[in-house]
């Protein structure tokens, strides 16, 4: 292992360089807000929510764009009631020159809404391609998946990356966030040698109260044992206060090695907080600048 990734200033020189951030169509406003304390250039997906209609989806991406970010608009497959709605959504993509880049996930729906069974689904159609898409982000899954089998994760992981060749698409994957390093990194290692070489962005979930990143994690299925919440830096018995992910990304500098791990990023779920996480990082990178 390279003994400089075991600095605490790799997090800011390596794996804090590139991060990207998470909203949603709502959230514009606090983009505007968080705008000065976000680099340029910064990656920012737009999640695919219910609720949520074709225009503030455009919109938001809109947005992104005239603030200086790259916008990467979300796919939920499931949500989409058919063929036409996703082409709509494309056309607008396109015509607002925010279509490069774009994440698709199957999404939470236990039935399809419309023709799209999955991610891959979506992918296969070649319409991402057609409407101007170059990049496509796809999602992972190091702690599993609560109503999914490994198995099934293992083949959508492996069926996707080889579409996204076949296409000829860029892509990386993004993963859901966790508190514990070590099944991420072990994760890693098992998509590296069954040849997943995409980049991968680690979730990790930006400053947030305790009871709030609770209740994601069990939304999600992400394990909360009290071992992992110690090692994160929360405790179960006291739900009042804020963490943030200082140990989780020392942890993974310290035990990140790019020969076994490949290309790794960080991509962070701000769950409502694009100013609070944006500046935590910036205060975290300059507390940490090599």
């Amino acid at each position: 292992m390279n003994p400089a990734l075991t600095a605490p200033s790799a997090v800011g020189t390596s794996l804090l360089d590139d991060f990207s951030l998470e909203m949603t169509g709502k959230d514009v406003p606090k983009l505007e807000e968080a705008r000065d304390s976000i680099p340029p250039g910064t990656r920012i997906n737009v999640t695919f929510l219910a609720g949520e209609d074709l225009g503030m989806r455009l919109a938001a991406a809109r947005a992104v764009k005239r603030l200086g970010f790259v916008p990467v608009p979300h796919i939920s497959a499931r949500r989409l009631p058919s063929q036409l709605h996703l082409e709509e959504f494309l056309a607008g993509l396109a015509a607002d020159g925010t279509a490069e880049n774009v994440f698709v996930v199957g999404g939470d729906p236990a039935r399809p809404e419309g023709p799209y069974e999955d991610a891959l689904a979506v992918i296969r159609t070649g319409l991402l391609q057609r409407y101007g898409a170059r990049h496509i982000g796809i999602s992972g899954y190091p702690e599993g998946h609560p109503a999914i089998t490994d198995h099934t994760l293992w083949s959508a992981l492996a069926d996707k990356t080889a579409a996204l060749g076949t296409g000829r698409l860029g892509g990386d994957v993004i993963t859901q966030f966790g508190f514990d390093v070590d099944p991420v990194l072990g994760w890693l290692e098992a998509a590296r040698s069954r040849g997943v070489h995409l980049p991968v962005r680690i979730g990790v979930p930006g400053p947030a109260g305790v009871r709030r990143l609770l209740g994601y994690a069990a939304r999600f299925g992400v394990a909360t044992s009290a071992s992992v919440a110690r090692k994160y830096g929360f405790s179960l018995t006291n739900l009042m206060g804020t963490t943030g992910p200082d140990r989780f990304l020392h942890a993974l500098a310290r035990e990140y090695d790019p020969a076994r791990h490949g290309t790794v990023k960080v991509h962070f779920y701000t769950f409502g907080g694009l100013r609070a996480t944006s500046e935590w990082i910036a205060r975290f990178r300059e507390d940490h600048r090599g």
